[in-house]
């Protein structure tokens, strides 16, 4: 598939999603977000050789500075309750694929933008970084899961602090409380992204995909996530992944994993 605001590099089976709209300092809007949803659903779903993705905005202004604003101005209640629905189900997808999803973050992660970070598995910001859900400044609240990421992430407290005053936090601020992973230099976000994958591939791909899945179970209210748990680790035993594991532990070697 061609895509028109997403550039796409594999380089060495590690996928780097560049938000490609630095002229409206990569807004999402209804394009992008089908195309999200394309690559996540089927391009990369369908890729069995991926170790992880990246995801990162094009320019030095902004990861992404939120939603594209213009474009609810024309909806109705009735549409965009759909657009919203599908937003919702694009964020989900990337929240629960079954390899590392990490976003690499320079300048502004606001809004939507802040919501898409939340959505993948881990967070790597510049010192330059923003973050911040603004939406109550315009009267709204944000729709596609930042009510919800931001406290699981960061707790109740500060999580209804940033949503209920609309202020922005620097990268200092946000790696006290939980929102990213790491702290790192301006134009080393996308090495450090590179490395954690690489590191992750190294371990049971299986295992991976059930962590993720065994994790973002406790988030829904249809799953038991220590039942997921259990039901996880009993599938894992009877893998050839796990017979390497076991084997190459009491061998004092390395694991070579084959996902099988």
């Amino acid at each position: 598939m061609t895509y028109n605001t997403l550039k796409i590099d594999n380089q060495d089976n590690i996928v780097i999603i560049t938000l490609n709209r630095p002229k409206y300092l990569n807004a999402i809007n209804s394009e992008m977000m089908e195309e999200l949803m394309q690559l996540f659903t089927v391009d990369l779903a369908e890729n069995s050789n991926i170790s992880g993705v990246i995801i990162t905005g094009e320019g030095d202004r902004a990861f992404v500075a939120g939603a594209d604003i213009s474009e609810f101005l024309d909806f109705k209640k009735e549409t965009i309750e759909g657009f919203l629905r599908r937003g919702h189900d694009t964020f989900n997808a990337i929240e629960n694929f079954p390899k590392p999803v990490i976003a690499a973050i320079h300048g502004f992660a606001l809004g939507g933008g802040c919501e898409l970070c939340m959505a993948c598995h881990l967070r790597v910001a510049t010192s330059q970084s923003k973050f911040g859900q603004p939406e109550v400044n315009l009267g709204i609240i944000p729709g596609y899961g930042g009510t919800q990421r931001l406290v699981q992430l960061i707790g109740k407290s500060k999580g209804l602090e940033l949503l209920l005053t609309g202020e922005m936090i620097d990268a200092a601020n946000a790696l006290k409380m939980g929102l990213i992973n790491y702290l790192v230099d301006p134009g080393t976000e996308i090495d450090r992204a590179t490395e954690l994958i690489k590191i992750i591939s190294t371990k049971g791909p299986l295992a991976i995909a059930k962590i993720i899945a065994t994790v973002n179970a406790q988030f829904d209210q249809n799953k038991n996530g220590y039942e997921e748990e259990i039901n996880a680790f009993a599938q894992l035993v009877s893998t050839r992944d796990f017979s390497e594991g076991a084997t190459a532990f009491l061998e004092k070697r390395k694991a070579i994993f084959t996902g099988e």
